[in-house]
């Protein structure tokens, strides 16, 4: 990692931030603003992002808003060393990608069997059921990591993102007690 770049993580992990490639030019963003600005992926496909969002959002509602896709898009864009997704504190051994790509790719897969449609398309309270199933056990026409982790690790990330904040931790009604004050609120 070269010291610019260093620099650049030391100063978005102080701000609650992470580095964003917006027109060409790397910008510190957190992930809700990155999603609220359309900031264009690195790594995940277009119905990956669909996937996620809305299993996201069918596991936390909030996530998606709050940058799900983008956080975990960035982390997953960054040496393996430095992400910061629970897949890594679980021991999945890296590239991450393809963790989330086999879980993302297993739930539409699966989904079509049950459904007929990919798991984004579904209405929201086929999906809550259907996350329901996944969360117990292995549905049929899964592929990749088992279901019920792929639940816990997602699921973990969402609440990261989402409560993961000053502003997050204040929904909850939480005082937040860092032992290192951030330099502005997120």
């Amino acid at each position: 990692m070269t010291s610019a770049n260093r620099r650049m993580l030391l100063k978005g992990a102080a701000l609650a931030s992470l580095a964003y490639t917006v027109g060409g030019a790397e910008v510190l963003l957190s992930p809700r603003d990155a999603h609220a600005q359309g900031v264009p992926l690195k790594v995940l496909t277009a119905g990956e992002r669909a996937a996620l969002e809305a299993l996201a959002e069918t596991l936390l509602p909030g996530a998606r808003d709050a940058g799900l896709a983008h956080y975990v898009d960035q982390q997953l864009s960054v040496d393996p060393s430095e992400c910061l997704l629970l897949a890594r504190a679980l021991g999945v051994l890296p590239p991450y990608a393809d963790f989330y790509r086999a879980g993302l790719a297993g739930l539409d897969q699966s989904s079509r069997q049950a459904h007929g449609v990919r798991f984004a398309e579904l209405a929201a309270e086929k999906r809550a059921e259907f996350v329901e199933q996944i969360r117990q056990k292995v549905p049929e026409g899964w592929s990749g990591p088992p279901s019920p982790f792929f639940y816990f690790v997602s699921r973990g990330d969402a609440v990261d993102v989402t409560y993961g904040t000053v502003e997050g931790f204040e929904r909850l009604g939480i005082p937040y007690m860092p032992h290192i004050i951030p330099i502005k609120r997120w």
